[in-house]
């Protein structure tokens, strides 16, 4: 999970991939924030599924979820798409890209050196701290 306005990660967990282990990681990451303030849950296409967007709304989580229309309806409707941070949310939403690629590349954990979820879960975790330590310093000179 990372935080839009810096580009900060915040929650990482790691999953057997199963086909919605992704989406369900993501429930049990927008759960596990603190607080009942509205949050926003951005997201690529293949998050766009009916169950996994009512969940978010239950969790008073506003899905930024792109929509998925090439081949059915998207769970994401204009009540969502309309406002301008829908928009806006689209354009950040790429930036957890950037801490992945800074963990396969700087990091060098485009191949694991461990075996088991606790392990690999536990370098993961490591390395998205990792990032954080080296964007921190990009963000205070920015501030300044």
């Amino acid at each position: 999970m990372m935080e839009n306005r810096h580009g900060l990660a915040v929650d990482t967990r790691l999953t057997l991939a199963t086909g919605t282990a992704e989406r369900e990681a993501a429930l049990a990451m927008a759960k596990a924030r603190p607080g009942n303030r509205r949050i926003t849950v951005g997201a690529d296409k293949a998050y766009d599924a009916a169950g996994f967007v009512a969940a978010l709304r239950e969790r008073n989580a506003t899905p930024h979820i792109a929509q998925n229309t090439s081949t059915r309806r998207s769970a994401i409707d204009g009540r969502t798409t309309r406002h301008s941070g829908y928009a806006i949310s689209g354009r950040r939403r790429k930036r957890i890209e950037e801490i992945f690629g800074w963990t396969k590349a700087a990091a060098g954990l485009r191949k694991t050196r461990h075996r088991g979820v606790a392990r690999v879960g536990w370098i993961f975790t490591l390395t998205a701290t990792a990032y954080n330590l080296v964007r921190l310093p990009k963000l205070l000179g920015a501030a300044a």
